[in-house]
C-alpha cells in the first residue's frame, strides 16, 4: 500500500496543534509507514504563522539511532531511499521551491554508519509539481497555500494514491464538509 496523503489546515484550526500533527505524521518512523502526511494545503490567511510553528518543531526532532529513547528520526532504509530524498530535495530547488528546513543527508560522526536524512519541509513548488503527487517514502512534506477549504479539497483529492486524509479546523462546519468531500 503507498499513500500520498494529504493534510489540510484552515483558518480556524489551532495552529499550534496542526503543526505538531503534520510534524508527528510526517516524520514518525522517518516518514516510511503508509499513513504519513506527505502533502500539506494550508489556507492562505494562516501560513506564515502554521509555517513557523511546523519549522520550529521539525528542527527540534532528535535524529539518530532508533534504539535511543530520544530519538524521533532513525535512518531510512537504505541507500536507495537516500538517493530518493537527494532527487526529490533537488528538484525542489530547481522548481523554485524552498527548503524551509533539513534537507541534507548526514554523514558525519554518529551519522557515518547508517543512512540518515533530515527531516525535511518544502514549499514554493508549483500545485501540479510531482512532489505533491509522487510516493516518496521519506521524512518529506511538500507545503502549500490555498485561497480556501474548497480549493484545499480539490487539491487533496487530486491523487493517484488516496490512503488517508487529516483536517485541522475548530469549525464544526468545515469537518462535515471535509468528510463529505475528501474522496
Amino acid at each position: 500500500m503507498g499513500g500520498k496523503n494529504p493534510t489540510i489546515v484552515t483558518k480556524h484550526a489551532d495552529l499550534n496543534k496542526a503543526a505538531m500533527g503534520v510534524m508527528r505524521s510526517a516524520f514518525g518512523f522517518s516518514g516510511q509507514k503508509c499513513s504519513a502526511c506527505s502533502r500539506v494545503y494550508v489556507e492562505r490567511d494562516v501560513y506564515d504563522p502554521f509555517m513557523e510553528k511546523l519549522v520550529a518543531k521539525t528542527k527540534e526532532l532528535v535524529i539518530g539511532d532508533g534504539l535511543n529513547k530520544e530519538t524521533f528520526v532513525g535512518p531510512v532504509i537504505d541507500e536507495a531511499a537516500v538517493k530518493r530524498f537527494k532527487e526529490a530535495v533537488a528538484a525542489a530547488k530547481k522548481d523554485g521551491g524552498t527548503v524551509r528546513t533539513g534537507g541534507e543527508h548526514l554523514t558525519d560522526g554518529e551519522y557515518a554508519k547508517g543512512t540518515y536524512v533530515e527531516p525535511t519541509v518544502v514549499d514554493g513548488i508549483p500545485l501540479d509539481h510531482d512532489l505533491f503527487k509522487r510516493e516518496l517514502f521519506l521524512p518529506f512534506v511538500a507545503v502549500a497555500p490555498v485561497d480556501s477549504l474548497e480549493q484545499a479539497l480539490e487539491e487533496a483529492n487530486d491523487t493517484e494514491y488516496g490512503l488517508t486524509a487529516g483536517v485541522f479546523t475548530e469549525d464544526e462546519g468545515e469537518i462535515q464538509q471535509f468528510f463529505d468531500d475528501i474522496v
